[in-house]
């Protein structure tokens, strides 16, 4: 039987290296799935960053999308955890790949975006599941701060939030991480 655990909390809270600590207490058979794209100076240090604290031994696969391919990859089929980091960048390079105009979109169009997103994190879930892997799985906490000013800001809260209440449902364990401490809330 499979563990999925859903790790959680603001933006520098410690999520990644409590899950990076998590997914090493499993073994070495660890496949990382970065789900982040370097678009610009800041995030392609951050990346470089993450990719130096984590072990070299494990995997790593870079994909925010198309999660069926994880069945022909001989990297997650090999191995025993994935640890995915995180799902707030996966809705939000989903959400920009849409090409939606934000400002002037129809709520149906939202929709089928926000249905789109959640096939996408099912198919993930179901495939480790499946594949009977341990699942590691980092998000930010979107619901604590500020009421976006924007559409688009707004958009992306409630279909990350939305997500997110849906992932920690069906995980076995949720943590929350504040200050770099790790609370188990479920």
């Amino acid at each position: 039987m499979s563990k999925f655990i859903l790790i959680t909390g603001g933006a520098r809270s410690g999520k990644s290296r409590f899950a990076e600590k998590m997914a090493a207490e499993q073994g070495e058979k660890v496949v990382y799935i970065a789900t982040a794209i370097a678009f610009d100076e800041g995030m392609k240090d951050r990346i470089k960053k993450h990719q130096q604290d984590r072990p070299q031994i494990w995997k790593t696969i870079e994909r925010y999308k198309d999660f069926n391919a994880l069945k022909e990859d001989r990297a997650f089929i090999e191995s025993d955890c994935i640890l995915l980091d995180c799902v707030t960048l996966m809705v939000t390079n989903l959400i920009l790949e849409s090409n939606l105009d934000f400002d002037n979109c129809s709520m149906e169009d939202i929709d089928v975006l926000e249905q789109g997103i959640f096939k996408e994190i099912e198919i993930l879930l179901d495939i480790t599941a499946h594949h009977h892997k341990d699942a590691i799985i980092v998000t930010n906490e979107v619901g604590m701060g500020l009421v976006p000013a924007y559409r688009m800001g707004n958009i992306f809260r409630d279909i990350a939030g939305r997500v997110n209440q849906y992932i920690a449902g069906r995980a076995d364990e949720v943590y929350l991480t504040v200050s770099g401490i790790e609370m188990k809330i479920k």
